[in-house]
């Protein structure tokens, strides 16, 4: 799976903005997405996750009720809406897949993850 993902840039604060992730491969439902993101100096932290499915999603505390993930099978998209954005949410951001076992199945952690995108960068000012 091959994933690339696109969508970042430069927004004050209390903007939105929406990331996509394409997918390559025709399997696309039978993995679990999410997306992961990177400041600089920190460790990398887990962001949110959605099923194969669709029909579960998981976010990170630090993005619960102001970021959306959603997934477009017949497309191979994934997205991550971000809403009433801060300067800490400032990262690297990746979209990531992770083989499921079943439709419901999330991956939150980095652990579980088998194929990375390369990142699209977010820089909300203040």
């Amino acid at each position: 799976v091959q994933l690339q993902a696109s969508g970042g840039g430069l927004v004050q604060a209390g903007g939105s903005l929406r990331l996509s992730c394409a997918a390559s491969g025709r399997t696309f439902s039978s993995y679990a997405m999410g997306w992961f993101r990177q400041a600089p100096g920190k460790e990398r932290e887990f962001v949110a996750a959605i099923s194969g499915s669709g029909a579960i999603t998981y976010y990170g505390d630090s993005v619960k009720g102001r970021f959306t993930i959603s997934r477009d099978n017949a497309k191979n998209l994934v997205y991550l809406q971000m809403n009433s954005l801060k300067p800490e949410d400032t990262a690297m951001y990746y979209c990531a897949a992770a083989r499921a076992g079943t439709s419901s199945y999330v991956c939150s952690d980095s652990g579980c993850i088998e194929y990375w995108g390369k990142g699209t960068l977010v820089t909300v000012s203040s």
